[in-house]
C-alpha cells in the first residue's frame, strides 16, 4: 500500500522537527544585556564590557565580558551606554502636577476617578525618566495605594510604589485640609485620616493608615513652605504625639518617614526614632548628632526650587501670599543642610518632593545634590542602594546582582564624571520588561 505524498511530506516534516528541538521555557525567557560599562553596585568602580544575563524578569548572573548568549536568548546591546540599576525617588506624590491655587481649587473640583488617571500619567512619565522605584508619602483618596497595587498586577505601567498612604499632622498642621478654605467648609474637608490631638488619637491615626494598607506612615512635625497657612515651619506636634505614632508604626513593622523643617521638630522626630527626615531644611548640630546616634536618613528634596521658580516665572501669582514669604526664603536657604549633612557623614537618601517639583523631571536633583556638597558617585548611591536601604527594598533593587529584580538603566556619557547625563535616560527596564529604549 502506498502512503499518500501529503501524509509523507508530514510525516518527513515532523522528522525534522523532532531532530530541532523548540528552546526550552526558561531559554525563550531569557534575556541578555550587554553592557559598554556597567555600574552594578553604586559606591564601587564600575566595570568595563559586562553581560547581564535576566530569566523571568530576575537578574540570574553578572559577568565580564561579553558572553556569547544561550540558543533563544533575547540579546539587547548597550554595549555604548553606560548602564546601571533602576533609580529610586524616596519622596513624591504621584496623585498630582500642581501646586499653589491651582493644586488647592483641584483639591476640591477634581474627583477620585481624575486623580487616579492623573497619578497613572505621572507615574509613567516617572518610569520613562528611568525611576523604576518610588516611595510615595502622602495622597488622598486611596489613588496611590491602588495605583501600587494595579501597576504590582500588571493592569498598568509605571514603577514600584512604596506607599504612605495619607500624611498626618495634627490640627492646623502640614496635613490639615481644612486650611486655606472658609471655615463653614470645614466640617466637609476634616478627616480624621489626616488630622490627630493627643498621643492617644496620634495612635488611632496610625493604626488607621496601617489597616489602608500603607506600606510605611508619613508624618509632619512642622509647618510646611505648601501649607496654607502663615504660621512658619517651626514644630508643630508635641514629642508624646511624635512618639505614640512612630511607636505605633513600628510596633506593627512599619518605617516613619517625617516632613520637618525647623530644628525643634527635625529633632522631636528623631528623638522618637524616625527611620528619615523629609526636607530638614533647619538642621543643626543637636540634629546632626541624632541623625548619626540613630542611623535615619536624611532625604533632601532639594528640586523643590525648580517647581517654584517655573511656576512663579508662569504666573507671579500662582501661590498665595502667606505661602509666597515661606518659598522666598526655602529658595534663599536650600542647599544648606545637604552640606551640613555630608560633613557630618549623615546617611542621604535621594528624593525630589515631585509633585511640588515636575514629574518626570526627577533628575534634576542629581545636579542640585552636586552642587550642594556630593559628588556625582555619592549621589548616584543616594537614589540605589542608600534608597533601596531606607525604602526596605534593598532584597530586591538598589543593585544589579544575582536574584534581584532586572530593573535596569542606562545613558549616554559618564554620570560619575557628568552627573546631568542622568537627565536623559534613553533606557528603561523594569522587571526584566524594556519600557524604553531610544536607539
Amino acid at each position: 500500500m502506498r502512503v499518500p505524498a501529503l501524509l509523507l511530506c508530514a510525516a518527513v516534516a515532523g522528522s525534522a522537527h523532532a531532530q530541532t528541538p523548540a528552546p526550552s521555557p526558561a531559554l525563550q525567557n531569557e534575556v541578555v544585556i550587554h553592557a559598554g560599562t556597567l555600574l552594578d553596585r553604586p559606591g564601587r568602580d564600575p566595570r568595563r564590557n559586562a553581560t547581564i544575563v535576566i530569566q523571568n524578569g530576575k537578574i540570574t548572573s553578572v559577568q565580564d565580558g561579553f558572553s556569547k548568549p544561550a540558543a533563544g536568548a533575547t540579546v539587547i546591546d548597550l554595549r555604548d551606554r553606560f548602564v546601571l540599576p533602576g533609580l529610586i525617588d524616596s519622596h513624591v506624590h504621584l496623585d498630582s502636577d500642581r501646586a499653589g491655587i491651582e493644586g488647592q481649587l483641584a483639591s476640591v473640583t477634581d474627583s477620585p476617578a481624575n486623580s487616579a488617571y492623573e497619578a497613572a500619567w505621572n507615574a509613567r512619565k516617572t518610569l520613562d525618566a528611568g525611576f523604576t522605584t518610588v516611595r510615595n508619602l502622602g495622597s488622598g483618596d486611596g489613588v496611590t495605594l491602588a495605583l501600587r497595587d494595579a501597576i504590582a498586577k500588571g493592569w498598568t505601567i509605571g514603577p514600584r510604589i512604596v506607599d504612605a498612604g495619607s500624611g498626618i499632622s495634627t490640627t492646623s498642621g502640614h496635613m490639615d485640609q481644612t486650611l486655606g478654605f472658609r471655615e463653614e467648609l470645614h466640617p466637609v474637608l476634616a478627616s480624621g485620616e489626616t488630622t490627630c490631638d493627643g498621643a492617644d488619637d496620634c495612635r488611632r491615626a496610625a493604626r488607621k493608615q496601617i489597616s489602608r494598607g500603607a506600606d510605611l506612615i508619613k508624618i509632619a512635625t512642622t509647618g510646611g513652605v505648601n501649607s496654607r497657612i502663615g504660621l512658619g515651619l517651626g514644630a508643630q506636634m508635641m514629642d508624646d504625639e511624635a512618639k505614640a505614632i512612630i511607636e505605633t508604626a513600628h510596633q506593627y513593622g512599619k518605617k516613619v518617614a517625617v516632613h520637618a523643617h525647623g530644628a525643634d521638630g527635625i529633632n522631636i522626630a528623631l528623638h522618637a526614632g524616625a527611620d528619615s527626615i523629609e526636607h530638614g531644611t533647619l538642621i543643626d548640630d543637636e540634629s546632626l548628632k541624632l541623625f548619626k546616634s540613630s542611623g535615619a536618613y536624611y532625604v533632601p528634596t532639594l528640586s523643590t526650587i525648580n517647581g517654584y521658580l517655573e511656576r512663579i516665572a508662569a504666573n507671579p501669582n500662582a501661590y498665595a501670599p502667606e505661602v509666597r514669604k515661606k518659598i522666598d526664603w526655602r529658595i534663599s536657604i536650600t542647599g544648606e543642610a545637604l552640606r551640613k549633612a555630608v560633613g557630618a557623614g549623615v546617611k542621604i537618601a535621594f528624593g525630589t518632593d515631585a509633585g511640588v517639583s515636575k514629574h518626570g523631571r526627577n533628575a534634576d536633583e542629581f545636579e542640585l545634590m552636586v552642587k550642594h556638597g556630593m559628588t556625582p558617585a555619592s549621589a548616584i548611591q543616594a537614589a540605589t542602594v542608600n534608597a533601596a536601604d531606607l525604602l526596605g527594598v534593598a532584597d530586591q533593587v538598589g543593585s544589579l546582582e544575582p536574584g534581584k529584580s532586572a530593573d535596569i538603566v542606562a545613558v549616554q556619557g559618564d554620570p560619575l564624571a557628568d552627573v546631568t547625563v542622568l537627565k536623559k535616560v534613553g533606557f528603561v527596564m523594569r522587571d526584566g520588561k524594556v519600557h524604553k529604549h531610544e536607539r
